[in-house]
């Protein structure tokens, strides 16, 4: 697990500390405007002290907030590097940029921005996971007329976009009996579609990181907190093959191959005080996590 921790660092714990930022560089190189994981990566850098990284990466995190047209959250994240480096050029001129763009606009006067921003960015998913569970919802009671799996989403990821025809969307996707325990992790929509030779595993990730707005990252190569994922139900992580694999701070990140499905995130906040976030990943190595995890 990533520590949580101010003061001297463990070998270990700066181990895993260079690990996250290895694998968070790589996701942010490839998706700059991920502000979600640049904030991780900005938050690993400080336990390590990397003061020079930890400026840079906020800087990139600014960025990432004017290439969404969040103003005011650009505005806040390079006063907040002022506060750390006064004198900084750069930022001092891009504050000048911004405010002559929109006329003299100042965090001051926002109302709501960030947030209107945010939902207009990313679909409704991945922005619910941001908030900390307050309420149960255990699995058992949940009816299925109720269960928001990501169905619509996909649907319309897949589907309205030609990619496959409405019967192979039928026929193709999963439905868990909720009442039933789950012996076994069911198998991800998109790779039922990429056995059936529809639609290749590569694509699908590719079409859902555009859609959901989500990083991708190689859990194969990631060293998976497994007593954390333990922490988790197992029946749901079997159920919607998802599998939280580690933590910073009241983060916890949670791989997935469907990051539509709400059910997933009620299951997995209750009673739970964390932050969920979700990331895809490849469905074979995501299976082989999860029945290592819960040794099934």
């Amino acid at each position: 697990m990533v520590p949580n921790m101010a003061g001297v660092l463990s070998p270990n714990e700066a181990a895993q500390l260079a690990q996250t930022i290895e694998m968070f560089e790589m996701i942010t190189q490839s998706q700059p405007a991920d502000y979600q994981s640049l904030e991780i990566l900005k938050e690993a850098y400080s336990k390590l002290g990397r003061e020079e990284d930890v400026i840079r990466t906020s800087k990139r995190i600014a960025k990432a907030y004017m290439q969404l047209g969040q103003l005011s959250s650009a505005i806040l994240e390079y006063e907040t590097i002022l506060q750390r480096a006064p004198d900084d050029a750069e930022v001092q001129a891009a504050l000048r940029e911004i405010e002559a763009k929109a006329g003299g606009f100042h965090p001051s006067a926002r109302v709501h921005e960030p947030e209107q921003a945010a939902r207009q960015v990313k679909p409704a998913a991945p922005a619910a996971l941001a908030a900390p569970a307050v309420a149960k919802a255990p699995a058992a009671v949940v009816t299925p007329s109720i269960v928001d799996d990501g169905r619509t989403e996909m649907y319309k990821a897949f589907v309205e976009s030609k990619l496959i025809a409405p019967s192979d969307f039928e026929q193709s996707w999963p439905t868990p009996d909720l009442k039933a325990p789950s012996n076994s992790v069911v198998e991800p929509f998109i790779q039922v579609l990429h056995d059936k030779k529809l639609v290749p595993i590569e694509k699908s990730l590719t079409l859902l990181v555009e859609r959901a707005r989500v990083g991708f990252l190689p859990i194969e190569r990631y060293d998976v907190d497994f007593d954390l994922a333990r922490t988790f139900p197992a029946q749901t992580c079997m159920r919607w093959c998802v599998l939280p694999f580690d933590k910073m701070s009241r983060t916890t990140f949670v791989a997935t191959a469907n990051p539509f499905n709400r059910q997933a995130l009620l299951e997995l906040s209750a009673g739970k005080t964390t932050r969920l976030a979700w990331y895809l990943t490849t469905p074979v190595e995501l299976i082989k996590c999860i029945r290592k995890a819960f040794r099934v």
